[in-house]
């Protein structure tokens, strides 16, 4: 809320170097600062009563929005990288997935390793869990297990994390 927009009849004033300058009554506030030829900026609404600043209304607005875009700069977006396997692969196979799987985790993503089940295949579950398991044990160094082999439908499936870099 700035100058006019103030809903609250008294406002506690922080001057423009930031000194205290007591409860002063709405208009006393903008008569202030429009001899300083500024304006009147509600910082903290919730106080009793409401705490007020004189300051240049578009100078603060434009710092609030440079906060936000380097806020928004830093923060990072992890994917979720997705990587299906079989229960009868070969070791080969398997160790292309895993270099696939490190180059992943290394980047930063998330890697969600599946296993679908073909047809009757799905009776030996534990041959799935036995492939996921080790996939798990050789990025070991690498990832954690973000959520243990668990089954969805015909296809089971374990997340694997990166591990934060202290």
């Amino acid at each position: 809320m700035v100058n006019e927009t103030i809903r609250a009849r008294e406002v506690r004033l922080i001057g423009v170097n930031g000194d205290q300058l007591g409860v002063k009554t709405k208009a006393e506030a903008i008569s202030m600062a429009e001899e300083a030829n500024l304006d009147v900026v509600v910082v903290s609404p919730k106080a009793k009563p409401p705490v007020a600043k004189i300051m240049d209304y578009g100078k603060y607005r434009f710092e609030q929005q440079k906060k936000q875009r380097e806020a928004r700069k830093k923060q990072k977006t992890v994917s979720i990288k997705e990587i299906r396997l079989s229960p009868t692969i070969d070791t080969n196979d398997f160790n292309t997935k895993l270099k696939n799987a490190t180059k992943f985790l290394s980047k930063g993503d998330k890697v969600r390793v599946s296993i679908r089940f073909k047809g009757r295949a799905i009776t030996h579950k534990e041959i799935g869990r036995k492939v996921l398991e080790r996939m798990a044990k050789e990025t070991s160094d690498v990832a954690r297990v973000e959520v243990h082999p668990k089954m969805d439908g015909r296809s089971m499936f374990l997340v694997l994390s990166p591990i934060a870099d202290k």
